[in-house]
């Protein structure tokens, strides 16, 4: 494979595009089982938009069972590679969740402010269940107590893009997760 200026950006490839693949099939099936085996026939999945638009719309793929869709966009890092601002919710859900059973999908579970806030929201909208789901869970950066439901792959404490993660807006069209070069971090300097 040639090497895009994109790749050559990594340190290293964390997680490869065959392990996410893999992972998926399974988060797909844990979800659908759990649903399934309480009685559930209709799923709401709430997208974290943007980081999670790749990975939500792949699970939801595997996901063998009716399902609404619906996106909220949520800012804190405004291009640095940790959180400068608590989560800010800059556009709001349009599907009515009272009674249902939501699944809240994120890319990332970093210091656990932006799901825990986003939960106790969502929460006032009154869902029968209220779940959640992340592809990563960043190790020793929590700032809070949140735990997610359902969580792809646990991950040092680097910054990481790909696979819908992103910096400044690059990267997220990356077939893996892989760790940022140092040097392009906080704030890089690009042409």
């Amino acid at each position: 494979m040639i090497e895009t200026a994109m790749e050559s950006d990594l340190a290293r490839i964390l997680v490869n595009a065959d392990a996410i693949d893999k992972r998926l099939d399974e988060l797909g099936e844990t979800i659908t089982n759990h649903y399934q085996s309480n009685g559930v026939e209709e799923l709401t999945l709430i997208c974290i938009t943007n980081g999670s638009i790749i990975f939500a719309a792949d699970l939801l793929r595997r996901i063998n069972m009716y399902a609404r869709v619906d996106c909220v966009r949520v800012s804190s890092y405004q291009n640095e590679d940790s959180p400068i601002t608590e989560p800010e919710i800059i556009d709001q859900i349009r599907l009515d969740l009272t009674g249902r059973h939501v699944l809240l999908v994120d890319d990332i579970l970093d210091t656990g402010k932006t799901l825990e806030k986003l939960v106790m929201i969502l929460q006032t909208f009154e869902p029968q269940t209220l779940e959640t789901c992340v592809l990563l869970e960043k190790q020793g950066r929590r700032q809070c107590r949140y735990e997610a439901t359902y969580v792809g792959f646990k991950i040092p404490n680097e910054f990481v893009v790909g696979y819908g993660l992103d910096f400044a807006e690059r990267y997220r069209n990356l077939p893996h997760i892989g760790v940022l070069r140092p040097e392009l971090q906080n704030p890089p300097e690009w042409q």
